[in-house]
Protein backbone atom coordinates (compact mmCIF):
# COMPACT_ATOMS: atom_id res chain seq x y z
CA UNK A 1 0.00 0.00 0.00
CA UNK A 2 0.94 3.68 -0.91
CA UNK A 3 1.83 6.06 2.05
CA UNK A 4 0.30 8.62 0.05
CA UNK A 5 -2.94 7.26 -0.84
CA UNK A 6 -3.58 6.38 2.60
CA UNK A 7 -2.97 9.70 3.60
CA UNK A 8 -4.82 10.98 0.79
CA UNK A 9 -7.57 8.92 1.62
CA UNK A 10 -7.56 9.53 5.15
CA UNK A 11 -7.74 13.61 4.74
CA UNK A 12 -10.62 13.29 2.07
CA UNK A 13 -12.46 11.48 4.94
CA UNK A 14 -11.96 14.29 7.34
CA UNK A 15 -12.97 17.28 5.25
CA UNK A 16 -16.12 15.25 4.03
CA UNK A 17 -17.09 14.85 7.96
CA UNK A 18 -16.32 18.12 8.83
CA UNK A 19 -18.91 19.39 5.85
CA UNK A 20 -21.10 16.94 6.83
CA UNK A 21 -21.18 18.44 10.33
CA UNK A 22 -21.23 21.84 8.95
CA UNK A 23 -24.35 21.03 7.21
CA UNK A 24 -26.11 19.62 9.97
CA UNK A 25 -25.07 22.26 12.42
CA UNK A 26 -26.48 25.29 9.84
CA UNK A 27 -29.80 23.28 9.57
CA UNK A 28 -32.36 26.32 8.72
CA UNK A 29 -35.42 26.88 10.34
CA UNK A 30 -39.03 25.58 9.29
CA UNK A 31 -40.83 27.30 7.76
CA UNK A 32 -43.89 28.83 9.51
CA UNK A 33 -46.41 27.34 6.91
CA UNK A 34 -44.91 23.90 8.04
CA UNK A 35 -45.05 24.75 11.74
CA UNK A 36 -48.54 25.53 11.09
CA UNK A 37 -49.76 22.86 9.37
CA UNK A 38 -47.46 20.34 12.10
CA UNK A 39 -49.90 21.49 14.63
CA UNK A 40 -52.85 21.45 12.50
CA UNK A 41 -52.35 18.24 11.77
CA UNK A 42 -51.70 17.00 15.37
CA UNK A 43 -55.07 19.70 17.01
CA UNK A 44 -57.59 17.92 14.11
CA UNK A 45 -57.99 14.56 15.58
CA UNK A 46 -61.30 14.64 17.45
CA UNK A 47 -62.78 17.89 15.38
CA UNK A 48 -62.43 20.35 12.32
CA UNK A 49 -60.21 23.16 11.99
CA UNK A 50 -62.31 26.42 11.64
CA UNK A 51 -59.47 29.00 11.46
CA UNK A 52 -55.68 29.10 12.19
CA UNK A 53 -52.66 31.64 12.34
CA UNK A 54 -49.41 32.32 12.76
CA UNK A 55 -46.92 34.44 13.41
CA UNK A 56 -44.18 34.91 10.50
CA UNK A 57 -41.32 36.23 12.46
CA UNK A 58 -39.88 34.10 15.07
CA UNK A 59 -38.85 35.48 18.44
CA UNK A 60 -37.23 34.41 21.28
CA UNK A 61 -38.91 32.75 24.24
CA UNK A 62 -37.28 30.75 27.35
CA UNK A 63 -38.65 27.94 28.89
CA UNK A 64 -37.01 26.43 32.11
CA UNK A 65 -34.39 28.96 31.49
CA UNK A 66 -33.21 26.82 27.96
CA UNK A 67 -33.51 30.00 25.39
CA UNK A 68 -35.60 28.90 22.09
CA UNK A 69 -36.30 30.63 18.46
CA UNK A 70 -39.87 30.03 18.43
CA UNK A 71 -42.94 30.63 16.31
CA UNK A 72 -46.38 31.82 18.11
CA UNK A 73 -49.81 31.15 16.59
CA UNK A 74 -53.43 29.94 17.39
CA UNK A 75 -56.17 27.38 16.30
CA UNK A 76 -59.61 27.51 15.98
CA UNK A 77 -61.26 23.85 16.45
CA UNK A 78 -64.89 22.57 16.15
CA UNK A 79 -65.66 19.93 18.47
CA UNK A 80 -69.09 18.21 18.52
CA UNK A 81 -70.61 22.17 17.61
CA UNK A 82 -68.57 23.60 20.14
CA UNK A 83 -65.79 25.63 19.16
CA UNK A 84 -62.14 25.97 21.29
CA UNK A 85 -59.43 28.13 20.65
CA UNK A 86 -55.65 27.10 21.39
CA UNK A 87 -52.65 29.53 21.44
CA UNK A 88 -49.13 27.69 20.84
CA UNK A 89 -45.56 28.46 21.12
CA UNK A 90 -43.68 25.75 18.69
CA UNK A 91 -40.02 25.74 18.10
CA UNK A 92 -38.51 27.29 14.90
CA UNK A 93 -36.15 24.41 14.19
CA UNK A 94 -38.06 21.73 14.45
CA UNK A 95 -41.57 22.60 15.00
CA UNK A 96 -41.89 20.65 18.15
CA UNK A 97 -44.88 22.77 20.17
CA UNK A 98 -43.61 24.14 23.85
CA UNK A 99 -46.27 25.32 25.02
CA UNK A 100 -50.03 24.65 23.83
CA UNK A 101 -52.99 26.82 25.84
CA UNK A 102 -56.71 26.39 25.78
CA UNK A 103 -59.08 28.58 25.79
Amino acid sequence: MNWKSLLLGIGAGFAAGYTAKQLLDNKPEASPEKVLSHVKSLLKKGGKIQGSWILMKPEMYQKFDLPYKVYRGGITKSTHGLQEQFEFVADAKTGSILELTAY
